[in-house]
């Protein structure tokens, strides 16, 4: 009944899941400082220029639009933070070397990514510009699985791919406009049939490994036997060279990888590495993430980038946290009483003044109470 006057997908959100949202938020933004990560906050709206880091047609049809009355020019609202991250690396901070930056807020989408998706995610994510090599994608898995941790999520799966090796089947076979897009669509189908249809009359190796790249799914050896299968392209190896590199790092750390190199949906404007992160009882990844070394390209700065992000809404299904029992105070304007009030609300205590009616939000299990001329804890008077 809650929905019944909200648009379809959007919902409220009630106390206690607020309450598990808002400590998810605060917990995962603490774990980005320690990895020193700064954070960011740009505008729910914008000129939507700014909102897309390329000619991104999926990104462009989540994005809700709207005229600004003050200039007549076209905004948006966002969809997605990370443009506006790229865009404040790019001209604001505009460092020279590595920049962690970080972010949390509300994104809103035209469309559900899924059916039991929210079109109002609430984003968090960190992310690292100025480093291309493969210590900065480590960084980035490592600390997704640490946040999906604090989530309550202890053995998340990590799937991983990798753009790379279709951009370079596709571009040595000069695949290009609907071609390309209809043969990159068959690939996240598994579609082997319509890749076939599709790419008749490429040269038979590049199709071959068009054909094969659905079945490299599975752990460490899949990378074995596309090294073994797939045309010599230097591009092909640079991204099998990088996906051994990643995974003997993340051993060391205790993550398993597993492969789907036909699995190339994060985001839209990723370049290489993918990833994404699966656990059991939910329906969706739960973080997805990866490279997109030209991010920046549109506002004049490209830079190599690697990060992730996650829906805190999505956390919702697991079991609320409770809330602490708390303290009743009489009503009063008496000093003592107000610095008594004061102080353990400081020292992290719930102190809720009683107004003369029933409590029923938050539970009680004290009460202070003038003893010996002093206010102080004591266990609630049963009524």
């Amino acid at each position: 009944m809650r929905n019944w006057i909200l648009p379809e997908y959007i919902s409220d959100v009630l106390p206690s899941e607020a309450r598990q949202i808002e400590a998810l938020r605060r917990k995962v933004l603490d774990l980005f400082a320690c990895y020193g990560y700064e954070q960011v906050a740009p505008p729910l709206i914008e000129y939507v220029e700014s909102l897309f880091t390329q000619d991104d047609s999926a990104l462009d049809l989540k994005t809700f639009k709207l005229v600004d009355e003050l200039t007549g020019r076209q905004m948006g609202l966002r969809a997605d933070i990370t443009p506006q991250v790229a865009r404040i690396d790019a001209h604001i901070l505009n460092r020279q070397g590595v920049a962690r930056l970080c972010y949390a807020g509300s994104v809103v989408n035209t469309r559900p990514d899924g059916v039991l998706s929210t079109r109002e995610p609430r984003q968090i994510g960190a992310e690292i510009y100025g480093c291309v090599g493969v210590a900065a994608d480590v960084e980035a898995v490592e600390l997704m699985f640490a946040s999906l941790a604090l989530a309550g999520l202890s053995a998340p799966r990590l799937d991983i791919g990798h753009l790379g090796l279709f951009d370079a089947l596709a571009d040595a076979a000069g695949l290009q406009g609907n071609q390309r897009a209809e043969v990159f669509a068959a690939l996240q189908q598994k579609d082997v049939a319509t890749i076939r249809e599709t790419t008749a009359g490429i040269p038979a190796d590049l199709q071959a490994g068009l054909l094969l790249l659905p079945s490299f799914y599975g752990s460490s050896e899949v990378l074995a036997a596309a090294r073994a299968k797939l045309p010599q392209l230097p591009k092909i190896l640079a991204a099998l060279d990088s996906l051994e590199q990643l995974t003997a790092a993340l051993q060391l750390r205790g993550i398993a990888a597993h492969f789907d190199l036909s699995e190339l949906r994060s985001s839209y404007y990723h370049t290489g590495l993918v990833f994404a992160a699966y656990a059991k009882g939910f329906t969706n990844a739960v973080a997805r993430g990866g490279r997109y070394d030209s991010v920046g390209e549109k506002f004049g700065r490209s830079r190599p980038a690697t990060g992730f992000s996650m829906d805190l809404r999505e956390f919702s299904a697991l079991p609320f946290p409770c809330l602490r029992a708390g303290i009743l105070a009489p009503s009063g304007d008496d000093a003592a009483l107000l610095l008594a009030i004061r102080e353990l609300r400081s020292a992290g205590e719930i102190v809720m003044v009683d107004l003369g009616v029933v409590l029923s939000e938050v539970s009680v299990d004290r009460e202070l109470k003038l003893l010996d001329g002093q206010w102080q804890l004591a266990p609630l008077a049963k009524a």
